[in-house]
């Protein structure tokens, strides 16, 4: 009778493994929750390209800023930006679709650019999450050499 006893009891062993089995997935569900909270995946594959850009400002009439990529990473001319006072942007204006060593960009404001005015050019992450200024320049006084 003892044994027939042992066979029908295993109510010791289903307890402690459900236990266990609710600790694990609630530990993996937290994990991948705070993953996508936290944004930690994008982190790591989308990091603030690392470039230089020269500005040279034409006070002689056509009152343009000349952006010029000096060197560092190339750069997909969709995810960058020029913005000051007075500029549309038009992407097309760049000589290829990869903002590459040598590549010129041509501003000009439609209010004409005033001494102080800041010209920026912002990089955005392929996923539009997040976005950083690259370089700025400000626009000197007309009795200046840029």
């Amino acid at each position: 009778m003892r044994i027939k006893e042992l066979l029908e009891r295993d109510d010791a062993v289903s307890p402690v493994i459900g236990v266990i089995l609710m600790v694990a997935i609630t530990v993996i569900l937290a994990a991948v929750i705070a993953s996508f909270v936290l944004n930690l995946g994008d982190q790591a594959q989308q990091q603030t390209p690392t470039v230089s850009f020269d500005f040279e400002y034409d006070s002689s009439g056509s009152g343009t800023v000349s952006i010029t990529h000096a060197s560092g990473d190339s750069l997909d001319r969709g995810r960058i930006a020029v913005s000051g006072p007075g500029i549309t942007y038009d992407e097309t204006n760049w000589p290829s679709t990869t903002v590459s060593a040598g590549d010129t960009y041509s501003a000009s404001s439609s209010d004409d650019f005033e001494e102080g005015d800041v010209v920026r050019i912002t990089w955005t992450a392929e996923s539009g999450g997040s976005s950083s200024t690259l370089a700025e320049f400000e626009v000197p006084s007309d009795s200046e050499d840029a």
